[in-house]
């Protein structure tokens, strides 16, 4: 994977630690998040520390279900091959130094929730013009074409 693709990979990741659909959080014990954090090649931080920015975050992209906070995670730049790297030790600072180089690259705004209540997965849309409003637009944009076709008819 690219730096780009793997910081996409692993912000979309982070926000999909919760599934609305499933019922599942993996935020919910430590030992999922130790899992997660983990299989990633990441130091897990605590469970109070990696649901907030995931809240935060998920606020921040458009789930209106979460709620913002401050955000404050030790981040550092290191010289790697002569390049200066944003890289962080914990698995939460990972995810921030990755969405900070999203933002940089102008890119944090393709990061997106699915607008359906019984969904509001978190993923990256590759559009040209940016426009892309559903996860799957055969899951639920259809779902919510036919259920607004529906209440037309």
């Amino acid at each position: 994977m690219t730096g780009r693709s793997a910081d996409i990979s692993l912000v979309v990741d982070f926000l999909n630690t919760v599934n609305v659909e499933e019922g599942t959080d993996v935020l919910h014990q430590a030992g999922t998040w130790r899992r997660w954090a983990t299989e990633r090649d990441l130091r897990p931080d605590t469970l109070q520390a990696a649901r907030a920015i995931r809240s935060t975050l998920r606020a921040a992209v458009g789930d209106p279900d979460a709620e913002a906070g401050p955000l404050g995670v030790p981040v550092q730049i290191e010289l790697a091959a002569g390049t200066p790297v944003l890289s962080a030790r914990e698995a939460t600072g990972a995810v921030l130094a990755a969405a900070a180089r999203l933002a940089v690259l102008g890119q944090w705004d393709r990061v997106k929730i699915c607008p359906a209540d019984d969904c509001r997965w978190a993923f990256f849309d590759e559009s040209r013009n940016r426009s892309r409003t559903w996860c799957s637009m055969r899951v639920c944009g259809n779902r919510e074409k036919a259920r607004t076709w529906r209440e037309r008819q």
